[in-house]
């Protein structure tokens, strides 16, 4: 997402703030290109802000990821008031579709609470009727303005298909159909584990792809109402980092 990775702990009061806001910028630089106006709405449970907007979604997203990665998150929207709120609707501002793996919870990477984001997690973040039908349901029915197709580093359902295809072997059960998915994504001419890591970041590439391609999604794609992005968390740094 930046050049120069900085460091996670330095002495010092004044090395820690400094730290901090420095990811957030290099966060919100990485994430969001090209940013527009970043219109809101009062959320339901009168706290913050609601993004409106992909734009102003990205930017919340952004700034939640670098207050995880330097350990000054909020927990937003986790008290009594909201969840008393919550029982009569929700308002979530994004659609994380991410992996299963227990590293990655969306709601602690991006450091947002309860009816902020609408989370759908699928091993490698891979597309079925009912992960589509749950994405299209948040963005037609929620108005939610934006979707995040996000990967990650060290994927083990990624890593298990690329191992899978390579020994033209079968998975037990219903993780063949993982391998089925991820196949595509495969990048022959590479090997070992340059092969699964570029593995992770075109499969990405690729549900985003389809995710694009659904007519339910397109229309609201092209007037601007939605962006469908691709993303990858990195275990090693935290870092949330866009995939174009």
């Amino acid at each position: 997402m930046t050049g120069d990775a900085e460091r996670d702990a330095l002495p010092g009061r004044r090395q820690l703030v400094r730290a901090a806001l420095t990811g957030a910028v290099a966060v919100v630089a990485g994430l969001v290109s090209d940013t527009a106006a970043t219109s809101t709405v009062t959320r339901p449970e009168g706290k913050g802000r609601r993004p409106r907007t992909p734009e102003a979604a990205l930017l919340e997203l952004a700034a939640g990821n670098a207050r995880w990665r330097t350990f000054h998150e909020q927990n937003p929207d986790r008290t009594r008031a909201v969840r008393q709120t919550l029982v009569t609707g929700q308002h979530p501002f994004a659609v994380v579709l991410g992996c299963v793996d227990s590293r990655v919870p969306p709601e602690l990477v991006f450091d947002q609470g309860l009816g902020d984001l609408l989370t759908v997690r699928s091993a490698g973040s891979i597309l079925d009727e009912a992960v589509l039908a749950s994405i299209t349901y948040g963005v037609l029915e929620l108005g939610i303005p934006l979707v995040v197709v996000l990967g990650h580093q060290s994927c083990g359902a990624v890593t298990a298909a690329v191992h899978a295809a390579q020994g033209g072997e079968l998975l037990p059960g219903h993780m063949q159909y993982l391998v089925d998915q991820i196949r595509p994504a495969i990048d022959r001419t590479l090997a070992g584990a340059e092969r699964v890591d570029a593995a992770i970041t075109v499969n990405v590439r690729l549900v985003r792809s389809r995710l694009v391609a659904e007519p339910d999604l397109t229309p609201r794609i092209t007037a601007g109402r939605l962006a469908v992005i691709g993303a990858r968390y990195e275990l090693t740094s935290q870092r949330v980092h866009r995939i174009h």
